[in-house]
């Protein structure tokens, strides 16, 4: 029979345990308002292009060389930053980054020049690498292990939101306070998210005496060339498609740009609405999820082919492609830190890169095939590489069917 003293020490307990818990997802939280902040910041350029071009007198295509050297950093940053900073707590890393973040808002948005404005951008793709290399492992520390996927679906909607919002609002802002202006509004955002993580963000130096593996030593560990590999053609998939829609919405559809605007924002609202429903069902049906998600946009770009000239079909197809498109990184998120639960930073790096290099081979070869064959030949390859992205995907979930929720049983992922 419990005493009164006990019955004391357990509220107590229960009471710092919950303060905890809503402490953790107070840190949960800043790193969403740092996502959407830094994806902002990334994507900002793509209605800005034009002046920005003429004030620094140079050809859109050179400006558009603002959104390249952020990836090709962020790529860089992602593979070396698990082993290059493996001394420094975690808490103070992330809280670096999100300053730099902040800096590389003052120096673009202050740019007097060309090589000034690529240096705030380069600024800024060491953020994007060095974050989201971070992010699982991370969430991993704040949060129990049965919350995980809900944390990084949370992570996830935060960049869907961006996303959805940066160009729309760039171009709106930008017709007001100017390119310049438009890219300052980074500037308090980030110092919010800055103070918001300082108080929140927890201590978490690196535990492990021996040194953490490579970023491609990752690559040794099983099922992890087939996960790397599967998310790698996921991607490729979806941005060979993406990449293209404005053309053909404009010459297949037919839409003009109020409605082009319209069928955009559905995709994003639909890809928030994903990134909500995805921490449900990874939680006890990784697999399937991992499976499902490129088959089903697979099968999207096969029935675009079909019936792209149906303005209400097209519209429905597209908001079943943001639901599943911007929901899926939840998921193999999610078999990241449950394949690799103490080596989640290398993997994560890798995984960047992967995410960065596939976007880029993507656009290119959609584009080759657009140009070629026409939006067909385009929106059949993607079908073609999201099928061999599901196949992949069967391999590398069976490491995770094989212990966890879908079987797992892990140490709860704590680096």
């Amino acid at each position: 029979m419990a005493t009164g003293n006990d019955m004391t020490l357990q509220l107590a307990g229960a009471s710092r345990a919950s303060t905890q818990r809503s402490a953790s997802w107070g840190a949960v939280f800043a790193l969403t308002l740092c996502v959407s902040t830094l994806i902002a910041s990334e994507f900002m350029p793509v209605s800005l292009l034009t002046p920005i071009a003429s004030d620094l007198h140079l050809s859109e295509g050179g400006a558009g060389q603002a959104i390249a050297v952020s990836g090709l950093f962020a790529v860089v940053t992602s593979l070396f930053i698990a082993s290059a900073a493996k001394a420094i707590d975690r808490r103070k890393l992330l809280l670096g980054l999100t300053g730099l973040m902040l800096a590389s808002g003052l120096v673009v948005a202050l740019a007097p020049n060309f090589t000034v404005l690529m240096i705030g951008r380069a600024l800024l793709g060491i953020v994007i690498g060095g974050f989201w290399s971070l992010s699982a492992a991370t969430v991993m520390r704040l949060v129990p292990e049965e919350d995980v996927p809900r944390a990084l679906a949370l992570l996830n909607g935060g960049n869907a939101l961006a996303t959805t919002v940066a160009a729309p609002l760039g171009s709106f802002l930008g017709q007001y306070i100017g390119w310049r202006g438009a890219f300052f509004v980074v500037v308090p955002l980030a110092a919010l998210t800055l103070v918001w993580q300082f108080f929140t963000l927890p201590g978490m130096p690196t535990e492990r005496a021996a040194p953490p593996p490579s970023t491609f030593a990752v690559l040794r560990r099983p099922k992890a060339p087939a996960g790397i590999l599967a998310v790698t053609l996921l991607f490729m998939g979806q941005f060979a498609l993406f990449t293209y829609l404005r053309p053909f919405l404009e010459t297949v559809t037919r839409v003009g740009v109020s409605t082009l605007s319209l069928l955009l924002l559905g995709m994003g609202v639909a890809g928030l609405l994903g990134t909500y429903l995805i921490g449900f069902f990874v939680a006890k049906r990784l697999t399937a999820v991992l499976i499902a998600a490129p088959l089903a946009m697979a099968v999207i770009a096969l029935v675009l082919v079909v019936l792209g000239r149906s303005l209400p079909a097209t519209a429905l197809l597209l908001a079943g492609w943001g639901l599943i498109g911007t929901a899926a990184p939840v998921a193999w998120w999610t078999w990241l830190s449950r394949t690799l639960p103490h080596d989640a930073e290398a993997g994560g790096g890798l995984m960047v890169a992967a995410i960065q290099l596939a976007i880029t081979a993507g656009a290119s070869i959609g584009g080759l095939l657009f140009d070629r064959g026409g939006y067909q030949s385009t929106f059949v390859a993607s079908a073609a590489l999201l099928g061999g992205g599901a196949l992949l995907a069967f391999r590398a979930s069976r490491a995770v069917g094989a212990s966890g929720s879908d079987g797992l049983r892990g140490s709860g992922g704590r680096t």
